[in-house]
This record gives structure tokens, C-alpha cells and sequence, in this order.
């Protein structure tokens, strides 16, 4: 397997949070409480989780899965914690366990600090561990993706997007989607010569989306332009005048913090939402209500809501978080193949990296989001992908699906 691009590496800079940033500021719903586990502390000072189990026959498998269980991204990390729980229940028909052999699970919250992570990794992989999932921030990842190559042990990035991860090194796998797959989304809302703009603030994530538009989108044959607002402005209707005149085709808006309410507006007001197609990306079920006039006038790029697949596995996932409680959400479907592809590895692969490793590149199985593969020279994840609509149901805004994006059709260039 190769090594990624240059161009591609910058692209993940400003892409990391796509799909939650581009929503108007709202709180972060705190994390809910966990199933009931074994606790116990480890050495590196974090708190673990160990999932209790009757002793199967032959030997356990040690799995370690580092998330954001507290810190910024704490809901997220619940999500993929619950989505993997019920994609635990789903691959091993609810005995936790792969040919008799119980997958000994240690759950440990990284708070979203690579310093965490990394110590809690060098603790797993001391006592024997050769499988590690979880991350939910690309920052913690990278410091993960180190680990796995140093220590060649099998790690599998969850919902944390950057698109360094995939081509990183061979023992580098991911359960999600990455940045590029979401900006490869708003492909089907263009034809060869359309005009893109992208709008967006005038820092490293504003110019990470012009870098990934551009590389994505005008191999597409799209002409990309780019229009960025500086951090500290709060007047938007100049903006959206020029947005007017230039006449594009598709305007991509990629904008995060507390200004985000005050852009929407202005932009709705000014009449660009009328005048041409205005894409952006939907975020986890707290960001639904965020949009105010905008929200049934903005197309939505979308990783995963629960009413976008049809499919059993689909059913599975949302019918078990039901049943404990919980709903369906952005990530929970990175969880849920998370643990699909652990017990592949373990089934097909044993005790051996090399062997896991094999048994996951290439590999096409049926997951959450539809049919899903493994590419094999660089692991990206080929996906399905959905445009979205927000609607008024009742007085809450909800996703409508629009169409489904074919995982070839949005698939990220290849790492080489």
C-alpha cells in the first residue's frame, strides 16, 4: 500500500468535522450514560470499561476501543459507542463471541487528548493487544495510526474524517467516511462546466474545503471559485450580493461557529437560497432545528440519518438502539462496522495481523448505509452517500432523503 498525496493530506486540514460544523452553533447534547460495565483504572490514569461475558471456549481475544467518552466531542464518541454495541450484537448473533472465542472488549476515553490515546494504546498492546477502533477526533487518530505501524497491530479508525487516515500504512483501516467522500457528495448536483463557489471563512477550514472542492469537483469537470469571508465578520449581505452576481451554478457553504446563524440568514434574506442551489452538510440529530427560514431551502450533503438506507442490517442497527433507549444518529453506523469488521478479522485472521489484514482488504459485506468495501490498496471505505432535505414535521425540522449517492460514484481518488 502507498502513500497519500501530498495534496490529499492538506485537503483533510479543514475537513475533519464537515458535517457537524456547517450547522448553525447549538449546545452538544451531553453524552448519555453507558450500559453497566466491569470498571477498572489503568495505568495511564483513564478509566476502562470491560465488557463481562461467560467464558466461551478457547482462548479471548483482547480488543481495545478508544473513544471520546468526555471532552468536545463526547456525543459523538457515544454515538459510535452505542452503534458498535449493536453492531457487536448483530456480527456474533448477541454471544460477543467469533468460533467460541469471547472478544475481551476494554473501553477507554480518550477525552479527545492524543496524549490519552497514546498511552492508553502503549498500555493495550503491552498486555497483548492486537486489535484497536474507536477514534472519534482525526487528531487522535493520527497519533493512533503511529502506534499501529510502530507496534504492527491492526487499528480501525471510526468516525474521525481526515483523509490522511486512509493510505496511512497497512495496518490503518477506517469504519467511517472520510472528508473527501462528503465534498464528492454534492458531485451529483453538478454537470461538466457547472460554476461551484465555495463560501466559506478565510481559515484553515474555509481553505481545506476550496482544496477539496477543487480536487474533487473539477475532475468532475465543474469550474470552482472560491469566496472567503474573514473570521471576525458579522455583516453578511455584502457577501451574499456577490454570491448574486457571479450566477453560480452550486454554492458549497463549509462555515463553523457562532456567526453560522447570522450567514444563513443573510443569505436567505438577500434571496441566493431562490436563485441557485445552496448545499452544505447536515450534521447529528441535535443540528436539525439549526437552520431557521434556511432549513427547507439548503440541499444537505449527509453521511447517515436512520430514514436514508432500506436494508435489514439498517434495521437491525435502529431497532437495537431503540430497544436500549437510543436513537440512530450521524455516527452510530461507523460504530456498528467498526465491530463488523473486528469480527472478520477475528474469524478469518486469528491471532495473526497479517492474517487480519488480509481478510479485511478487499472485503464486501452488507452494512447500516447499504453495500460497503474495503479498498484493498488503500482502505478507504467505499460507500453509499445521501443528498438530503430538511422538512417541517410537526414543528420539528427532519431529514428527507433526495437521493442516494452510489459508493463508486463518490469515492476519494485513490492513495498513491
Amino acid at each position: 500500500m502507498r502513500t497519500k498525496k501530498p495534496v490529499l493530506a492538506a485537503v483533510a486540514v479543514g475537513l475533519s468535522m464537515m458535517l457537524a460544523a456547517c450547522a448553525p452553533s447549538t449546545t452538544p447534547a451531553p453524552a448519555p450514560a453507558d450500559t453497566p460495565k466491569a470498571a477498572e483504572t489503568t495505568g495511564a490514569g483513564t478509566t476502562t470499561e470491560t465488557t463481562e461475558a461467560a467464558a466461551p471456549v478457547g482462548e479471548p481475544v483482547p480488543v481495545a476501543i478508544i473513544y471520546s467518552k468526555t471532552g468536545p466531542l463526547a456525543a459523538y464518541g457515544e454515538t459510535f459507542y452505542q452503534g458498535f454495541q449493536a453492531g457487536l450484537d448483530y456480527a456474533t448473533d448477541g454471544t460477543g463471541t467469533v468460533d467460541g472465542r469471547e472478544l475481551a472488549i476494554t473501553y477507554t476515553d480518550d477525552g479527545g487528548d492524543p496524549d490519552k490515546a497514546v498511552a492508553a494504546a502503549k498500555e493495550a498492546i503491552g498486555n497483548g493487544t492486537k486489535i484497536m477502533a474507536g477514534t472519534v477526533s482525526s487528531g487522535v487518530a493520527g497519533s493512533l495510526i503511529e502506534q499501529a505501524e510502530q507496534n504492527k497491530v491492526l487499528y480501525i479508525s471510526g468516525p474521525a474524517a481526515a483523509d490522511f487516515i486512509t493510505g496511512a500504512n497497512r495496518y490503518t483501516f477506517r469504519s467511517g467516511r472520510q472528508s473527501l467522500q462528503d465534498v464528492a457528495t454534492t458531485s451529483g448536483q453538478i454537470q461538466d462546466g457547472s460554476k461551484v463557489m465555495v463560501f466559506a471563512q478565510n481559515n484553515a477550514f474555509g481553505q481545506g474545503n476550496v482544496a477539496a472542492a477543487k480536487a474533487v469537483l473539477e475532475a468532475k469537470g465543474a469550474v470552482v471559485s472560491e469566496l472567503l469571508v474573514p473570521e471576525a465578520e458579522t455583516e453578511f449581505t455584502p457577501f451574499a450580493a456577490r454570491i448574486l452576481d457571479e450566477k453560480p451554478d452550486l454554492v458549497f457553504v463549509a462555515w463553523a461557529g457562532a456567526t453560522s446563524g447570522a450567514m444563513w440568514q443573510a443569505l436567505s434574506q438577500q434571496g441566493v437560497l431562490e436563485s441557485t442551489n445552496v448545499m452544505t452538510g447536515l450534521g447529528d440529530i441535535s443540528t436539525y432545528g439549526a437552520y431557521g427560514e434556511a432549513s427547507d431551502k439548503v440541499n444537505f450533503l449527509n453521511h447517515y440519518f436512520a430514514g436514508a438506507p432500506d436494508n435489514e442490517v439498517n434495521d437491525a442497527l435502529v431497532s437495537y438502539l431503540e430497544e436500549g433507549g437510543h436513537q440512530a444518529d450521524l455516527f452510530s453506523p461507523d460504530g456498528f462496522v467498526a465491530a463488523q469488521m473486528i469480527v472478520q478479522a477475528v474469524r478469518e485472521g486469528g491471532d495473526d495481523v497479517e492474517a487480519m489484514i488480509s481478510a479485511l482488504e478487499g472485503w464486501e459485506f452488507d452494512a447500516p448505509k447499504g453495500k460497503q468495501q474495503i479498498r484493498a490498496s488503500d482502505h478507504a471505505m467505499i460507500q453509499p452517500m445521501f443528498v438530503v432535505k430538511l422538512k417541517n414535521d410537526g414543528g420539528n425540522w427532519v431529514p428527507e432523503l433526495v437521493e442516494t449517492m452510489d459508493g463508486a460514484d463518490v469515492a476519494p481518488p485513490e492513495a498513491g
